[in-house]
This record gives structure tokens, sequence and C-alpha cells, in this order.
């Protein structure tokens, strides 16, 4: 819990203690109680798991299903509408804005054969994902990429890209190196 605690500090720079962190940002509130949902999940109470998941989304705006697989260190800023589907896979010491969707498609016809099927993207370390971003699919997004706001996503992202638009485009590459907040760095958008 402490090096959660502080990662968020290192990423947060409107994070001012860690009682501020534990008792009033709802992302810290979602991702513990996913580890809940996801335990009763795996342990095949699935009942039992979507309701903890939607009493977590009903008190944070955020939806995690119990059944995405999340690394350490997720740190989800303000939250409000996001969503994580049920095959999504996250990576360490991602971060995660409000209003993004990790969103499945249908890859077959018949639900049956759906429920056995990856539907959702899968998120490398260290990725950013900006305010409204849209990830559909079965894509994979590279570590130490940054998905810039309101990108929508529906292709395989290399790693240490930065990717802007709709469907997004890489724009930059080679991101090694310090956190950045909000997805895009102001240097990018002064070139553009």
């Amino acid at each position: 819990m402490n090096d959660f605690i502080k990662s968020i500090k290192k990423r947060d720079p409107a994070a001012k203690s860690t009682l501020s962190i534990i008792l009033t940002y709802p992302g810290v509130k979602a991702v513990f109680f996913h580890q809940i949902a996801n335990f009763f999940h795996l342990a095949g109470f699935d009942l039992i798991a979507r309701i903890i998941s939607q009493t977590s989304r009903f008190f944070t705006g955020i939806e995690i299903h119990p059944g995405a697989k999340i690394g350490k260190n997720l740190f989800i800023d303000h939250g409000m509408g996001v969503v994580i589907g049920e095959t999504s896979e996250i990576g360490n010491d991602v971060t995660i804005y409000h209003a993004v969707t990790l969103g499945g498609i249908s890859p077959s016809i018949d639900s049956e054969r759906q429920r056995h099927e990856k539907r959702h993207p899968t998120i490398g370390n260290d990725v950013v994902i900006g305010s409204g971003a849209q990830i559909i699919g079965p894509v994979k997004v590279g570590s130490g990429s940054r998905i810039a706001a309101n990108a929508v996503v529906v292709n395989d992202v290399p790693e240490d890209s930065t990717m802007v638009g709709v469907p997004a485009k890489a724009i930059k590459t080679g991101n090694k190196g310090k956190f950045r907040p909000y997805g895009v760095d102001q240097e990018v958008i002064d070139e553009k």
C-alpha cells in the first residue's frame, strides 16, 4: 500500500497527504474494491463479484469489471466515467484520467463463444491515458506510450509512442524518461 500511495504522490501534484489520498481519491477506492471483487470472481462467485463492482461504481463513478487484470500502482485520476472491461489487462504504473473506456468488441456472433475470447485492450507498463480516450478491442498499447485526450485507439500502439486523433495515429515516438501527466506534453501541442 505504501508504494501505491508514493506512486500517486509522484504522479499527482495535487496529492497533499496520504490521508487525503486514501479518503478522497475515488480511483484508490475503485482499485481497492476491484481487488476484492476480483478475488470473488477468480473463486467462481460471479454474482458477489458483480455486486461489489457495481457498489463500487455507485460510490466512485468508476466501473471495473471483476475479471479485469490490473497490475501494481494503477492510478485513476479524477475517475468519473472510467470503464474497464472484463478481458482488459493493465500493466504496472499506469495512469488513467476521467471518462476513459477500455472497451470491447464482439469478435464473433455467438455470445457463448465471446465469453472465452479476448475482447478488451492490453495496456503495457508506464502508460498514460488522457481524459476521454477510448481504447477499443483486443489491441495492445506498448509500454511507455501516451494516449492523448479523446483519442480513439483501434489498432496496436508501439512502445513509447504518443497517439492522438480519431482514429489515433502516432505523432511522436521515443517517450522514454520522466512521467508527464495528462497524456501529451505541452511541447508536442506546440509542435502541431
